[in-house]
């Protein structure tokens, strides 16, 4: 007799064979339990679902629902926790969810696509392409909701981000890694300060994303055909949730685009994660605006029946906020150094800066742009008031010799409009008083700029430098703007050296006897060509004769 487990049979194998070969192959399986948990939707309408039976479902959690009539499955969050039901918010096709249909966990939160391919890309909340010019291959995604850095993995805020707005650029400047908070009423050229922002980036390495939240899918398309005329569309990501779109999805929408942004902050040029040796890149993200996305989740929370608080907003619409603009911010260079730079906008009712919305972001934001609507109706453009807007962090950034011609413009532009409104009551000035007008007027004219219309910084600091050099006094109001811009075209064409040199570091004296030269030359050439209408001798003339007149009726009434 033999044993068959030691010898084999004539086919040559043997039990010890056999169940060495099975060890093996059941050894080399990975075994993977997929713990779903599956219920059914009890109630569905308005985007919003409730599910009963979802016992192991998390906060925050996607749920993935199918829809019993055309077999697609469509996504939802988990918002509510009740004890016997959880309510979630739907994406996508949301009409094809009825009662009935199963809801399935998933395990994991919600996140989107992110990578270079979406780049002069037109996406939804859902980071899907809307724009008809086929799909958007990426390989990464990232959460919508993600923890900001904290404090030892950031750094100050140490670099500018030019908007080539004078009035921004000079008293309200904007650094790397900041949130500054662009508020104002309806048409008053908000979103023209973020989009002129964004253009002025053409030139630099920053990757920019506007977040349309709540807009008009002609305004979505108008913008970006903008972007596309200025040259700026290929390094941008429109990230759109029209007036159309669901309350889920207008709630979403800033989130992605923070999550797009983090994508390029976190990593480098290559998609590899930064570090000291891997620099991560430099992002401008608008968020246009915050109120409309209050407005979005105000009605989604009642929709889950949520309590109301303060005008009937839920009580957490502070913490969406704080923890959506925390995540902008400038890395350490141990974590590669990249930044995330804020610009959410809020619309007010009739200025009303008091209202719960404006109250919260403002106290977030590291600043704010107030825009008045009485300076828009003006002709002031941009409306910015610059007595009450503010910068809390982007002085550190600013350049040098902007800081140095800057720093009393505030003030001076203060003082004109309170002489301006003193000088409402009455015709007689002194020529003190005449003089700061004057002088005043032709500030704010300097500010005026028309879209598209942005100014290198070396191009507004020579401008105020000859501001402040009293060159624009004597002329007349209407050719500011004209001086301007072709003060720069000179010192582009004839003093580049200088120019260029105004971006390092702060103006010497030998730096300013020089650029006082020129200004006068190119003055000279300028009135040549535009003459004056009021000659500035009849203006002093006319100041003395009041300062004369206002001494001889002091000097009677003495007597």
């Amino acid at each position: 007799m033999t044993d068959s487990t030691t010898n084999p049979d004539k086919t040559g194998i043997s039990s010890t064979k056999i169940m060495d070969t099975l060890r093996d192959q059941l050894d080399s399986i990975g075994a993977m339990v997929d713990l779903q948990e599956a219920s059914v939707v009890s109630e569905v309408g308005d985007g919003i679902a409730r599910v009963t039976g979802l016992r192991t479902a998390m906060a925050g959690e996607l749920l993935q629902f199918t829809s019993s009539s055309t077999g697609r499955s469509v996504y939802g969050l988990a918002q509510n926790l009740d004890e016997d039901a959880v309510g979630a918010v739907l994406f996508g096709d949301v009409d094809a969810i009825r009662e009935g249909d199963e809801c399935r966990t998933t395990g994991r939160v919600m996140d989107i696509p992110a990578g270079h391919a979406m780049l002069g890309r037109v996406v939804n909340s859902l980071g899907q392409p809307i724009d008809g010019l086929g799909p958007i291959d990426t390989s990464h995604r990232r959460p919508i909701e993600f923890k900001a850095p904290g404090i030892m993995e950031r750094q100050p805020v140490c670099e500018p981000v030019q908007t080539g707005l004078m009035a921004i650029d000079a008293m309200v400047p904007i650094g790397r890694g900041q949130r500054e908070l662009i508020i104002g009423d309806r048409k008053t050229g908000k979103t023209s300060i973020a989009i002129d922002a964004i253009v002025n980036q053409r030139e630099t390495d920053m990757i920019c994303i506007y977040v349309a939240i709540g807009q008009k899918a002609s305004t979505v398309a108008t913008i970006r055909q903008s972007l596309l005329l200025h040259g700026v569309l290929d390094k941008t990501v429109i990230v759109a949730a029209t007036a159309a779109d669901s309350a889920p999805m207008q709630y979403i929408a800033p989130m992605a685009g923070a999550a797009i942004g983090e994508y390029f902050m976190y990593n480098d040029e290559f998609g590899n994660p930064a570090d000291a040796e891997h620099h991560g890149g430099h992002v401008l993200v608008v968020y246009d605006d915050l109120s409309k996305q209050a407005v979005a989740y105000r009605q989604m929370s009642l929709t889950l029946h949520r309590p109301p608080g303060r005008e009937a907003y839920p009580g957490d619409i502070f913490y969406l906020h704080s923890r959506l603009l925390e995540r902008a911010c400038k890395m350490s260079d141990a974590n590669g150094g990249g930044s995330l730079t804020a610009l959410p906008i809020i619309e007010t009712q009739e200025g009303d800066v008091s209202a719960y919305i404006p109250t919260n972001v403002i106290s977030i934001t590291d600043g704010q742009i107030y825009l008045q609507s009485n300076l828009f109706f003006q002709g002031q453009r941009p409306a910015v008031d610059v007595g009450i807007s503010v910068s809390r962090v982007g002085g550190d950034a600013q350049v040098k010799a902007m800081k140095q011609e800057a720093g009393t413009l505030r003030l001076d532009l203060a003082s004109y409009r309170e002489k301006q409104s003193f000088a409402q009551f009455g015709s007689d000035l002194d020529a003190t008083t005449q003089y700061q007008l004057n002088h005043g007027a032709h500030m704010m004219e300097l500010l005026k700029q028309g879209r598209y219309a942005a100014l290198d910084v070396c191009d507004q600091i020579v401008a105020i430098f000859a501001a402040k050099e009293n060159y624009l006094d004597d002329v007349d109001l209407n050719h500011v703007a004209l001086f301007r811009d072709e003060l720069a075209q000179y010192m582009q064409n004839r003093h580049p050296a200088l120019r260029k040199s105004l971006a390092t570091g702060k103006i010497s004296d030998e730096d300013a006897d020089r650029l006082r030269k020129h200004i006068e030359s190119f003055k000279q050439e300028f009135l040549s060509k535009h003459p004056n209408k009021v000659k500035a001798e009849d203006v002093a003339a006319k100041a003395e004769s009041n300062e004369s007149s206002l001494l001889d009726q002091n000097v009677s009434a003495g007597e």
